[in-house]
């Protein structure tokens, strides 16, 4: 039996008040796609981080081919061959696709760049996933999908023996996540060790070996063989509990209704065409496509960082000119939970308290502009209640809390703006099964109160789960609408045959 290519022991790390890890345990075979699963804040990223050199445990060993190494930055783990994609965006976005993806080992020539070399390895790496862009994009014009693929093909160009996939399936589509997972067992089969993390439990069962479980710190089950545990097993260990299985509520819409947002043939500076779509008060209509499909870039030219240059866009049956998103907000009540949470979504150097009431403080503010201290609290424990966010106190900072708790605090800030019209785009990345839920049944919840929402999400599942109508893109053009019947066989069949521009029978 061949010897383990990383094995990490007893590893113990404390942040100030939360014990993170204790005593975690990690061993990785060559040719072996190995899965790490727990809830947000079980303490899979940060495991994965020690294993980088990015932070450095209180105790504990890492072997690597048999030899002891204490990284002290990812640089190191990187020159003995551990290759890691980030669950958080990683990249230098003044730099094009090619120079981040070649940053770790710039090919030189004569002591200067070569940038021949560097674009035909950029090329063979994005080729790997099926990537077609060109390696001269900058990152800055990329969408957050785009970016993770650019992350991935990093990781490959370093052909490492040890590559650790946090979330790396999180914001692509199911077509970019196959390509992916060919790469994988093609790495597998060349005796690569994958370290393997996501909340998708389907992906697991499908392309992983082995399975290690984290809870509240804790390694509760250990190097395990994935086909010895079934799937609800899996999820009782990581939850430490049974959860009951998710109920799909029977949904009406009044298709009478006045929509509350309408698209008129817009065609955009993004590149659309021809748009045309509606939604109703208390209705969830799914967007959904292929990554590059355009459905980010829709939802921002309502938001109005993206100009529209024909066609109408209607809020409440009136023509409306969007020209920010604060106008959007404040002027015609459309809020927008984004995508990119660290980035776009919260403040993480901001406590709980500023997070979620940035968006309420004219309402708050007294005669003389002073936003009053008592009611912004007030406000942000309504929300904290209602969502079920997990903090210490309002004076935590947001880059404190797990993924799960940082996205209901971007939701918690536009729900006390208190809008009628919702953009919700992936709301569901990187959270685990239980959260999930929660966040299922707050959508629905939202819906039933009269909200209107428009859905974005990678997920077929989740989109078919949580919408009432399905309106599918592809190339910046609308192919479709159909209903939602709850139906998964038809409904993905519909859907994808939609994609391709195929009408349905």
């Amino acid at each position: 039996m061949s010897a383990p290519i990383l094995q990490a022991s007893n590893v113990t790390k404390t942040y100030p008040g939360v014990k993170a890890l204790d005593n975690v345990n990690l061993t990785l075979m060559p040719g072996e796609v190995h899965a790490l699963l727990g809830e947000n804040g079980a303490g899979k990223s940060t495991l994965i981080k020690y294993l980088t050199g990015v932070h450095q445990a209180d105790s504990g060993t890492l072997l690597i081919n048999g030899v002891e190494e204490k990284f002290t930055n990812p640089s190191e783990s990187g020159a003995a061959g551990v290759g890691v994609v980030h669950q958080e965006r990683n990249v230098i976005r003044e730099f094009t696709v090619a120079e981040n993806i070649v940053l770790s080992r710039t090919p030189k020539r004569f002591g200067f760049i070569d940038w021949k070399k560097v674009n035909a390895e950029a090329s063979r790496c994005l080729a790997l996933l099926d990537f077609e862009i060109d390696p001269q994009t900058p990152i800055a014009q990329l969408s957050s999908a785009q970016i993770q693929l650019v992350e991935i093909a990093r990781a490959l160009y370093t052909e490492t023996k040890v590559l650790l996939l946090d979330e790396p399936t999180a914001s692509i589509s199911d077509a970019e996540a196959a390509k992916l997972f060919t790469v994988i067992h093609r790495l597998k089969a060349d005796g690569a060790a994958i370290l393997f993390v996501s909340h998708k439990l389907d992906e697991v069962y499908a392309h992983c070996d082995t399975v290690t479980v984290l809870r509240d710190g804790k390694t509760v089950l250990s190097d395990a063989a994935l086909a010895d545990h079934p799937h609800d097993e899996i999820v009782n260990i990581m939850v430490g509990r049974s959860l009951a299985s998710l109920v799909t509520p029977e949904r009406a819409v009044d298709q009478g209704q006045a929509p509350v947002l309408e698209m008129r043939n817009v065609t955009t500076t993004a590149g659309h065409g021809g748009i045309s779509l509606e939604v109703r008060p208390g209705e969830i209509l799914g967007l959904y496509g292929l990554v590059g499909a355009g459905r980010t870039e829709l939802a921002h030219a309502i938001l109005g960082r993206e100009r529209i240059t024909e066609g109408e866009l209607l809020v409440n049956g009136s023509p409306a000119v969007i020209h920010s998103v604060r106008d959007a907000l404040h002027t015609h009540g459309i809020g927008y939970v984004t995508e990119s949470r660290k980035e776009e979504g919260v403040f993480l150097e901001q406590n709980i308290t500023r997070n979620v009431a940035v968006t309420s403080w004219g309402n708050l503010a007294g005669p003389l502009g002073m936003v009053r201290g008592a009611s912004e609290r007030s406000l942000v424990e309504k929300y904290v209640a209602e969502l079920d966010i997990k903090i210490s106190s309002q004076d935590q900072l947001a880059g404190q809390l797990s993924g799960g708790n940082q996205q209901k605090v971007s939701l918690a800030k536009w729900l006390a703006a208190d809008p009628r019209i919702l953009i919700i785009d992936e709301p569901t990345i990187g959270i685990d099964v239980r959260t999930k839920r929660s966040f299922y049944e707050l959508i629905w919840g939202l819906a039933d109160q009269g909200l209107a929402i428009l859905l974005i999400s990678s997920d077929l599942a989740e989109m078919i789960t949580l919408a009432d109508r399905i309106a599918v893109m592809d190339s910046f053009t609308l192919s479709g609408t159909v209903d939602n019947s709850h139906d998964y066989d038809t409904m993905s069949q519909d859907v994808i045959r939609l994609i391709h521009n195929k009408a349905l029978a």
